[in-house]
């Protein structure tokens, strides 16, 4: 029996992903929740299990590719009464539904052998036939003049095509599509599509650039917009965790009215303490760098400044006060910008923020952060110190009120106990959203991070 796998939807509503490597080869033996794929979300780079024990007969789409939901990436021979694995087998992160139990007198409903993992896929109608979400996209601000950028190449004119730019009136067409047109050089506004509802199909590129010496200028500006050696230009495509990361930072800038204040601080009794920490039994194993002590302190303030820890509901027209705090901390990783938070950050101890802190950063470089650990924020800090860089203006995470910068410790002439000593000083950056957290809320809270931070026995006099 063949079965079809669907492309799961893989956290928060995301209408698509990018194959990045198959972890199989058509022939090959699978069990079930064996890797099979890598793909790319626009959050994060996830692990896809096989939801069958089975031989891989077909892989629909190949690396590179940008699929959506929904639709068939491989194809597996299973044994005939093989159906969905029972939910205690299913991988830790995906799940499978439990069949529905009839009600009393009603006539049990035939199995579905599709496998349709929790939270994860189109949910499939009655007619069998999978629901596709509806796309929604973030706003886009371009400026007033809106035509695309041209691009000359023999005699023939053609428009670039804005890949990636959601647009009212973009032509109608599926990711693949797009990306074979963009790799050509071809404004999809210039062809018919032949699909239903005027959908542009594989078939209609491949027919325009058949047409003569318009599909030649396409292909040659697509190849000159690659850049191959030699070219003075390299282009390329917005996708993945650095096109979410965009949108969301746009939407955020302008969304919410930042306000930033500025803190410099002597941190000398923190590195001191740092050091003492670094030599005890309980901290052996662990990594401990000022970042730890400065979340501890910013966990402490924000029990004293709830304020800086809630978010603007627009939708129902209310303040959302948390109870508890995600810490979410920024984090560079090769694939862009990506903020993961450590859960219930507030109720952990100084030895378990370290390890938290260790597995963030460790999972984080690899591109292993899982789509939950990049949602559910209360408040980040961006550690921009490690770049050498002692001050900034950080943009809110979207749906969080504050965010707080740690600059680079930098040892300089200080006024200390009345006399000019070398002291360890650091600037500290906070940027709230001035609906949320007014001026004093926002000064009292930068000021306790800073007097923790200054003089780490103050905490005594705050909890």
């Amino acid at each position: 029996m063949i079965k079809e796998f669907r492309l799961p939807d893989l956290g928060e509503g995301l209408t698509e992903s990018e194959i990045l490597s198959w972890k199989v080869a058509v022939g090959d033996t699978v069990s079930l929740n064996q890797v099979i794929a890598e793909v790319e979300t626009a959050k994060a780079v996830v692990e896809l299990p096989s939801p069958f024990a089975g031989v891989i007969r077909e892989l629909h789409e190949q690396p590179g590719t940008v699929v959506e939901v929904g639709k068939p990436i491989v194809s597996f021979e299973v044994a005939d009464d093989a159906g969905p694995a029972p939910a205690g087998h299913a991988a830790p992160s995906l799940g499978l539904v439990p069949a529905a139990r009839p009600a009393a007198g009603e006539e049990p409903a035939a199995p579905k052998r599709e496998p349709n993992l929790v939270g994860y896929g189109a949910v499939v109608e009655s007619s069998g036939r999978p629901a596709r979400r509806p796309r929604i996209f973030a706003p886009v601000v371009e400026p007033a003049d809106t035509e695309s950028p041209v691009v000359e190449a023999a005699d023939t004119t053609v428009i670039e095509a804005r890949a990636g730019v959601p647009s009212g009136d973009r032509p109608r067409s599926t990711p693949p599509v797009r990306k074979l047109a963009r790799d050509h050089g071809v404004d999809l506004a210039l062809v018919t599509g032949t699909g239903p509802a005027g959908l542009i199909t594989r078939e209609d590129v491949q027919e325009f650039l058949r047409q003569g010496s318009a599909g030649q200028a396409a292909a040659a500006a697509g190849q000159a917009r690659a850049g191959g050696e030699g070219e003075r230009e390299t282009r390329t495509p917005i996708k993945g965790v650095r096109k979410h990361t965009a949108a969301a930072m746009v939407s955020s800038a302008f969304t919410a009215p930042h306000v930033t204040e500025f803190l410099t601080v002597d941190v000398t009794p923190t590195m001191e303490l740092l050091a003492k920490l670094r030599g005890a039994r309980a901290f052996a194993n662990l990594k401990l760098t000022p970042l730890t002590l400065a979340a501890k302190a910013v966990l402490i303030a924000l029990r004293r400044n709830p304020s800086l820890n809630s978010r603007w509901d627009e939708a129902n027209q209310e303040i959302v006060s948390f109870n508890y705090v995600n810490l979410g901390i920024a984090a560079a990783t090769p694939r862009g910008l990506t903020v993961p938070n450590i859960k219930d950050a507030h109720s952990l101890t100084l030895e378990q923020l370290a390890e938290a802190l260790a597995l963030l950063a460790d999972t984080a470089r690899s591109g292993k952060t899982a789509p939950a650990d990049l949602s559910g924020g209360t408040m980040s800090i961006t550690n921009i110190g490690v770049f050498g860089i002692d001050a900034g203006t950080p943009i809110l995470n979207p749906g969080e009120a504050a965010i707080l910068a740690l600059g680079a410790v930098r040892s300089m002439p200080w006024e200390y106990r009345g006399e000019v000593a070398l002291r360890q000083v650091m600037t500290l950056s906070l940027s709230f959203d001035h609906r949320l957290v007014d001026g004093e809320q926002g000064s009292r809270f930068l000021a306790d991070v800073g007097a923790i931070l200054a003089e780490p026995g103050m905490v005594l006099t705050m909890v």
